[in-house]
């Protein structure tokens, strides 16, 4: 075993699909709409199509498609100049690229290189300088748009998805996907990095409140006091079972206080008796009085009366409230049913409005005048939402051939695989709309970095979230390996997870679009390529005897060891099954318990009696080659 190492390796032409969970064959029959943007004046609308790497501008008031721009890379995010003859589309990619669009010429005129995986792309009000957050780079790009180049980058928590900047242009607002550092402990919660323009640099991170997880986009509010954070509530701390009133995943948004730059309040944007999923995107009309949020996992819009909601939030410790026709804004039903007092619903102050028949996954959302448009990943429409109708009259816009009908894939070559995706991120196959697989399995079935106590293998030892790459090659599941393979993982989550009974048809589907899954090529490759430190590293990987269970290829020897990590809430006669090595880079933090925030920490602090790997005699400088060599897998 210890002989010539062989690294799996991915060409670049596959990344386009595989960063966003599918084959290459598959790219060219969707296109995934995911993020929109509008000009001033509301007459243009543009349509970010990531899987057909496509920009669609369609005319606003006849609704139809008026040009198609092509782009280097899977369009991941849209921003418009101030004065609104540019357009900058971020495209995906380990290099990524922003490409610069004339509106007038609807055509790219100008590429500027980022980092890995860009997205989120925002403009100073001055219109001088772009931002663009590099997900996996942990860093935002500052680019001078007149010089058209990267300044400098700005680094930030963990994989930063989504930014806005205040009024006066002085911060930077970064919500980070994940949180950093341990599981095992009590206080687990995502942070929004508050970055100073000027000094470049990050002065203050406000956390969330812990559980607070897989945040998806920020907003300022038009009058520039308040922003609005998407994300997932998890009650980590509990045994999973059950799903009622968010007993294990909520779904959330935070108010921060942009005036003392604070997180001001969290609320529930469930209801107390059903879910609203996995919510993503957030838009306010330009008056500030609505603030728009999608459901991707329910396929609906909260559309919050933002006055309201704020006359409506509580005073000091969460238990005052105010009322609007003797109706709560906020209810405070506990969704820990009397073992505490929880987080309160938004009971009032709201309309949720469910999207037409056939539109699914709302990602991205925009106010134009009168009218919220959702782009709806999984049908390849846009639903249009008339604010001021009596009920809030929803029109489905088709940017092309729908692939998705009453809830069931039409016929298509790669039905089964999109399907899966599908059913992954839909809620309506857990029981009240609760919660997603990809509630715990964010990022195309990755990691949410949380412990859960799972009922998979008894009640009382929680376990880390396992990324499901390469899950179908790599059996038993679970790190005790109590379901034998991945199938049967599948159909237990659907059981005993979403606590609902689904047909034989939505399990294998969901199987082949996990089998589908491809490694993202590591942040730390050099184009492509291992660094020098990598390669030193690669060597002390054989040396150590790191591969005589991370055996190369799949880098599992798919046994069970005793490797000294057992703790407290773990049998005394435990063993864990060796994960897989391939994108260790994403899957912090590490062990079946989350107790090493670093790699560092798995090869040092928690690696006591040399037991998974001899590095107690490493130096310094070694143990910084073999990390290096064991992030870039």
């Amino acid at each position: 075993m210890k002989n010539s190492i062989k690294r799996l390796t991915y060409p670049k032409v596959v990344f386009c699909a595989v960063l966003l969970g599918f084959n290459a064959a598959a790219e060219a029959n969707y296109l995934s709409p995911t993020a929109l943007a509008a000009t001033t004046d509301g007459k243009m609308l543009f349509v970010v199509c990531a899987m057909a790497n496509k920009v669609k501008v369609l005319d606003a008031a006849d609704r139809k498609v008026l040009t198609t721009i092509a782009t280097p890379h899977p369009p991941l995010g849209l921003a418009l100049s101030p004065d609104g003859t540019r357009l900058f589309v971020t495209c995906a990619a380990p290099e990524s690229k922003v490409c610069i669009v004339d509106i007038a010429r609807r055509k790219i005129v100008e590429t500027i290189s980022v980092g890995h995986t860009a997205q989120a792309p925002v403009v100073s009000p001055d219109g001088k300088t772009l931002f663009v957050c590099n997900q996996f780079n942990n860093d935002v790009s500052v680019i001078d748009l007149a010089a058209k180049r990267e300044v400098c980058r700005i680094a930030v928590q963990r994989e930063p998805v989504a930014a806005d900047i205040t009024k006066d242009g002085k911060y930077l607002l970064v919500a980070n996907h994940l949180h950093s550092g341990r599981a095992d402990v009590e206080d687990v919660a995502a942070v929004v990095s508050v970055i100073d323009v000027i000094a470049g640099k990050v002065i203050k991170e406000l956390r969330l409140p812990s559980g607070s997880e897989i945040l998806k986009n920020i907003r300022v509010s038009p009058d520039g006091k308040y922003a609005a954070v998407t994300h997932i509530f998890a009650s980590f701390g509990r045994a999973a079972t059950q799903v009622r009133q968010g007993w294990m995943n909520a779904n959330a948004m935070t108010i921060l206080d942009l005036l003392e730059m604070k997180v001001r309040y969290t609320l529930l944007l469930d209801d107390p008796t059903r879910g609203a999923a996995n919510p993503w995107g957030l838009a306010w009309s330009a008056d500030g009085k609505t603030l728009a949020v999608t459901h991707a996992g329910t396929h609906e819009v909260s559309l919050i009366n933002f006055p309201a909601l704020l006359a409506g939030m509580p005073l000091d410790s969460g238990k005052v409230y105010s009322t609007k026709k003797n109706k709560p804004v906020l209810s405070f039903v506990s969704h820990y049913e009397g073992l505490d007092e929880g987080l309160p619903f938004l009971t009032g102050a709201r309309q949720r409005v469910k999207l037409p028949p056939g539109d699914f996954g709302p990602r991205a959302v925009v106010v134009v005048g009168d009218t919220v448009y959702t782009a709806n990943y999984f049908s390849d429409t846009l639903s249009a939402i008339d604010l001021h109708s009596p009920e809030h009259l929803v029109q489905s816009i088709s940017l092309g051939q729908k692939v998705l009908a009453d809830g069931h894939l039409a016929d298509c070559p790669k039905g089964m695989v999109r399907k899966g995706e599908f059913y992954f991120n839909d809620a309506t196959i857990c029981q009240g709309g609760w919660q997603s697989c990809s509630s715990c399995h964010p990022g195309d079935a990755r990691v949410d970095g949380l412990n859960w106590d799972l009922i998979n293998d008894g009640i009382g030892n929680p376990k880390n979230t396992r990324s499901l790459l390469l899950a179908h090659k790599t059996p038993p599941a679970m790190f005790l390996g109590v379901r034998t393979n991945a199938e049967a993982a599948v159909r237990a989550g659907i059981n005993f997870i979403l606590f609902t009974k689904q047909p034989e048809a939505v399990a294998s589907s969901i199987d082949e679009y996990l089998k589908s899954l491809k490694p993202v090529p590591s942040p730390h490759l050099e184009h492509g390529k291992f660094s020098q430190a990598a390669k030193r590293g690669e060597k002390l990987f054989s040396k150590a005897g790191c591969v005589d269970c991370h055996v190369p290829g799949l880098y599992t020897d798919l046994r069970s060891h005793d490797v000294g990590t057992r703790a407290a809430y773990d049998g005394a006669t435990d063993k864990f099954y060796t994960p897989t090595l391939i994108e260790v880079w994403r899957t912090a933090p590490y062990l079946h318990n989350g107790s090493a925030a670093t790699i560092r920490d798995v090869l040092t602090t928690s690696n006591n009696g040399n037991q998974h790997g001899d590095t107690s005699e490493l130096s310094k400088q070694e143990i910084d080659d073999l990390c290096e060599y064991l992030l870039s897998l």
